[in-house]
């Protein structure tokens, strides 16, 4: 048995106390969080160490990601930031120059104010990469934007139907652009890239993402796509005991059109979750996507875009409704992607229907993103105890001009409300939604505290009225986070009998006059289970 003492510490529990100045450590757990003398007199014995007055948190719980995705991206040309087509044309030739013979080149983050139109076509990376085969994916991960040898390497031609809920773009001439919406990107380019990858490409994508968390805090992420192929290798990874952090996972359902195939979806979930149950993977409910983007004019809304246009759910509620009455009556959260209002309303008629048809039992259901929401919708999900699951970084005025232009009316002084969701008395999770956005935590937790940009300084803000404190913003992306994935008696607060899952930063944020020390901040040691598993310097 192995036991720790960590003591002169600024302790933040994100638990009914907050504060404390000492964690007793035994084996994987905690025994104790509270003062020094009783710490010292339960663990006479115990290894101490001394954190010098730093300040100690909960391992960030990322409550929306895409884990696998993460990884690849770390060794993706990174488009983020880049502000003109002829950037990301710089940055596309770049990686390819510093890398001859690549097969592919495959790149992540491009916005869409970037283009001109928001709308790019092949020709713009044919011009910069004209034969190799180049997949650009957007930044809210809902889109791709190829050149023409990817085109063709798809087999994308004009006989080439659009997928349900999907769309292949396409000119007057009726020939694809090389820009890919919503399912045509899920149920045709992705499938044919994660048939390219080989298992030591996936192990090495864990790999980098286990490393980039262990060195930004994040101890568990919970994983919004969940599929066949990322199954397989973090299988894998957890039978050889490699991973730093832990997964819940949310097993991805595609609308196929037919209710008997959508429901075999939701069985083999269930199978899943009884399945894979360990501390470092663990399956526990599905996703499903509404509708898609307001960058892209995919999202639904109640009323239309600026240009008059508006968007099909991907999901009607009609098809909706029985999946997730059926997870509900298999135990499982169900996760539903909608970013407008409408599909916000179909989110919640759903669970509405499933709460009448299995009548009462415990629900951990969510929505996730509500980038723009009507306050009594708000009323209705926080009774249904339906958890709010929203990206702070996602309002960071610095990327938002697209967004706000695409609304154009006073629907933009109400994106992003986060205090609507605590007010109402509903549960909020912060999450980075990474790689769509930097997977790091303490910048995720500027933009909540300050509505200011992490990226930008000179962006201004945006609705700072929705900032919260920075305190609650921790709590909302540690406790909360947890909370809604059912692993609220695990992680993502310090007390006793909970895994040791914490970092220590080199500067104490929850004291510092200025927010903006979130932005230089650095992790010093992360802690999983009890184990160190990275210390600065090392």
């Amino acid at each position: 048995m192995t036991t720790q003492l960590y003591t002169n510490a600024r302790i933040f529990t994100a638990d009914t106390r907050r504060w404390a100045e000492a964690l007793v450590v035994q084996d994987e757990r905690i025994l104790y969080v509270g003062d020094t003398v009783t710490a010292e007199r339960l663990a006479p014995a115990a290894e101490t160490i001394d954190l010098q007055g730093r300040l100690l948190l909960p391992g960030f719980v990322d409550g929306h990601a895409h884990v696998v995705g993460t990884g690849e991206a770390l060794g993706q040309v990174s488009l983020w930031g880049a502000g003109s087509v002829e950037e990301i044309q710089q940055r596309i030739k770049a990686w390819d120059a510093e890398r001859p013979g690549s097969a592919r080149v495959l790149a992540t983050g491009w916005l869409h104010g970037a283009i001109p139109g928001g709308v790019p076509d092949a020709g713009m990376i044919d011009a910069a990469l004209p034969g190799v085969p180049v997949y650009a994916i957007a930044y809210d991960f809902h889109s791709v934007w190829v050149n023409s040898a990817a085109l063709a390497e798809l087999g994308i031609t004009d006989e080439t139907e659009n997928p349900l809920g999907g769309t292949i773009r396409r000119g007057a001439d009726g020939h694809a652009t090389g820009y890919l919406d919503e399912n045509a990107f899920y149920n045709i380019v992705l499938p044919f890239l994660d048939a390219q990858v080989s298992e030591n490409e996936h192990a090495a994508s864990i790999a980098a993402v286990q490393q980039a968390y262990r060195e930004s805090g994040v101890t568990t992420a919970c994983d919004m796509g969940f599929n066949e192929t990322d199954l397989q290798a973090f299988t894998r990874a957890a039978e050889d005991g490699t991973l730093t952090s832990r997964l819940i996972a949310y097993w991805r359902l595609n609308n196929t059109g037919s209710l008997e195939q959508n429901l075999a979806q939701v069985e083999r979930a269930a199978a899943l979750a009884a399945e894979h149950q360990s501390p470092f993977l663990r399956v526990v409910g599905v996703k499903v996507i509404i509708d898609g983007t307001i960058d892209g004019c995919t999202a639904v809304l109640g009323t239309p875009y600026a240009d008059g246009s508006n968007a099909e759910p991907i999901w009607s509620l009609a098809e909706l409704a029985p999946v997730v009455a059926a997870a509900d009556a298999a135990g499982l959260k169900v996760a539903m992607h909608a970013i407008g209002d409408e599909s916000v309303r179909i989110a919640i008629a759903a669970v509405e229907q499933a709460v009448a048809q299995n009548g009462p039992r415990s629900r951990r259901h969510r929505i996730e993103h509500l980038e723009l929401v009507d306050r009594a919708d708000v009323d209705r999900l926080a009774a249904l105890g339906i958890t709010a699951s929203m990206q702070p970084v996602h309002a960071d005025p610095a990327i938002g001009s697209n967004w706000r232009a695409k609304l154009d009316d006073e629907r933009v002084d109400r994106g992003f409300p986060w205090p609507w969701i605590t007010d109402a008395g509903g549960c909020l999770a912060f999450g980075t939604d990474s790689p769509t956005s930097p997977h790091t935590p303490l910048p995720n937790m500027y933009v909540a505290a300050t509505r200011a940009s992490a990226l930008d300084a000179s962006a201004g803000t945006n609705v700072p009225e929705f900032a919260l404190p920075l305190a609650e913003s921790i709590e909302h992306a540690t406790r909360d986070s947890a909370w809604t994935a059912g692993a609220e008696q695990e992680i993502g607060r310090l007390a006793a009998g909970l895994y040791a899952d914490f970092i220590v930063l080199d500067t104490d944020v929850l004291a510092a006059d200025d927010p903006a020390a979130l932005l230089d901040a650095r992790i010093v040691r992360t802690v999983v289970g009890g184990r160190c598993v990275y210390e600065a310097g090392e």
